[in-house]
């Protein structure tokens, strides 16, 4: 299991923390320290759809201009979350061909207990 986030954000703390507190093994992969390819991004719009993955209620969302905001599609969403990764819904998780974004510790718990 590979964990991908940023590593101060506080819903990644407390999936870090459910995990850990759970015994299950994961690899954790910061975006900010450890970079995001197009060839990943690409895989996980595929699996879950870009819509899902671009968070539009954090600061990085607000800070794009409004034209950008009000013509987003597909490619023009991979480029900005290449650009910026802190734009992407955290956490997104990949375990075996399985990828999940965001954190529910009941969810998690009924998908990895």
């Amino acid at each position: 299991m590979k964990l991908y986030g940023i590593k101060n954000c506080d819903t990644v703390k407390k999936a870090r923390k459910w995990l850990d507190g759970q015994g299950i093994d994961y690899e954790f992969h910061d975006f900010k320290k450890d970079g995001l390819d197009s060839e990943l991004l690409s895989r996980w719009e595929q699996t879950v759809g870009w819509e899902i993955l671009l968070n539009r209620r954090g600061t990085t969302w607000r800070k794009l201009p409004e034209e950008v905001r009000d013509t987003i599609s597909a490619q023009s969403a991979h480029a900005i979350m290449l650009d910026n990764p802190s734009i992407i819904k955290r956490p997104v998780v990949e375990s075996g061909d399985e990828v999940r974004v965001g954190f529910s510790a009941d969810e998690w718990s009924a998908w990895l207990t």
